[in-house]
């Protein structure tokens, strides 16, 4: 793979910010201010740890683009964005305070009006920040536009696609991993922390001059249970608890690996021991409502359709007492997106939309089912991204 496909480029930002501006048009904006981490990262390419420093990234209508820093990211975002109107502050609170420097900033953009568009009314609670709405900071009308950025991340281009089949193929290895070092008698925590620093620093090795996680959460490929052994497996979020692995024991996993900010999700359920036939039977409508969902997946359906499919595979089997959850989120910068795979969800699917899909079945006697898969909507149905075997006999672990 070659360099220019491990990231998004430069010209794929701009092409963003322009299409940001074309779904606000219409709504008299003077301007579009963006807080959020994640937002600031697809508009720009510009990855930071957010704190209680104030960071913003400011869309002029002409397509001019500025950001307000704290002293001590200014270099790093010059670098990483090419962005010129960077104003900066010294920190905060600061004197005069951090964020009353926004102003200054549109003024110098020529962003002047009455109503501002924006992720937040303000910048949000990060670590003890307090400070003033975007109303009162800048006399303008909030308006909120999170919902639009929503939609536009929803679409992945090939770029972003690529990246994803990235994380895929590392998550992959990191899980081949976790069920090679999974045992009788082993803690979750060594098992997981064999199979993450293993793939980690094989993909290191790889292709580590070309790599950056650009997440707060990982730094590579990772796997692990978070807790999900035995009855625990029963609890769709569960926490670690550093729990040994007993024959008998149901196991759902979970890896993934962070690629230039883009995530992926591969769980399965595996087994320690061969599974009884109570678990097997759970373990079939489990991988069955999984086929329902990747058949019914197609460009034109809205969402809730995916999920109401799955819903009747649950009717008809008497299986509604062990459902908690619905079929799918999106996923891409954040590993939860919107639109979801849920009866309340009519946004309509499009190709070039990525899911998970992970209905699950959980029974407190048994434990829980669940696989779940990366896929994208093609313009024939889908692409399965994540690989891994699905069947229970290549998911046991040997006692």
């Amino acid at each position: 793979m070659q360099q220019a496909s491990m990231r998004i480029t430069a010209a794929e930002h701009e092409e963003r910010c322009r299409a940001l501006l074309a779904a606000t048009a219409g709504r008299s904006l003077a301007g579009i201010v963006l807080f959020d981490a994640v937002n600031i990262l697809y508009f720009t390419g510009f990855a930071f740890i957010p704190t209680e420093r104030p960071i913003a990234f400011v869309l002029a209508p002409d397509g001019g683009r500025g950001m307000l820093v704290p002293r001590l990211e200014r270099e790093h975002a010059a670098r990483e964005t090419g962005i010129d109107t960077i104003a900066h502050y010294d920190e905060y609170p600061g004197r005069p305070a951090a964020i009353q420097q926004l102003p200054a900033l549109l003024k110098q953009m020529g962003i002047r009006g009455d109503r501002l568009g924006a992720d937040a009314d303000g910048y949000p609670w990060i670590f003890g920040y307090e400070g003033p709405t975007l109303p009162e900071l800048t006399g303008m009308a909030f308006v909120n536009v999170q919902g639009i950025i929503n939609r536009l991340q929803a679409v992945k281009s090939p770029d972003e696609l690529a990246l994803i089949r990235e994380s895929c193929k590392w998550a992959h290895l990191a899980h081949v991993l976790l069920q090679r070092y999974t045992g009788v008698g082993v803690t979750e925590t060594s098992a997981a922390l064999r199979a993450t620093q293993e793939a980690t620093l094989v993909m290191m090795d790889a292709i580590g001059p070309l790599y950056r996680a650009q997440s707060l959460y990982k730094e590579g490929p990772g796997a692990g249970y978070r807790g999900q052994i035995g009855r625990n497996a029963a609890i769709p979020h569960a926490l670690a608890n550093n729990i040994t692995f007993q024959p008998g024991d149901v196991l759902v996993t979970g890896a993934g690996c962070p690629m230039w900010g883009y995530n992926s999700e591969l769980e399965r359920t595996m087994f320690v021991g061969e599974p009884n036939q109570q678990q097997r039977e759970m373990f079939g409508h489990a991988k069955a409502t999984q086929e329902v969902a990747f058949e019914a997946i197609r460009p034109g359906r809205p969402c809730r359709e995916i999920d109401e499919a799955v819903r009747a595979y649950y009717e008809r089997h008497n299986l509604q007492p062990y459902w908690r959850h619905h079929t799918g989120h999106a996923i891409g910068l954040r590993y939860h997106e919107g639109p979801f795979l849920d009866t309340g969800d009519e946004t309509v699917l499009a190709e070039g939309m990525v899911f998970t899909i992970e209905p699950g079945f959980y029974a407190p006697d048994l434990g829980g089912f669940r696989h779940s898969d990366t896929v994208a909507v093609t313009a024939g149905g889908i692409e399965i991204m994540t690989y891994y075997p699905r069947d229970w006999e290549h998911l046991i672990i040997p006692v």
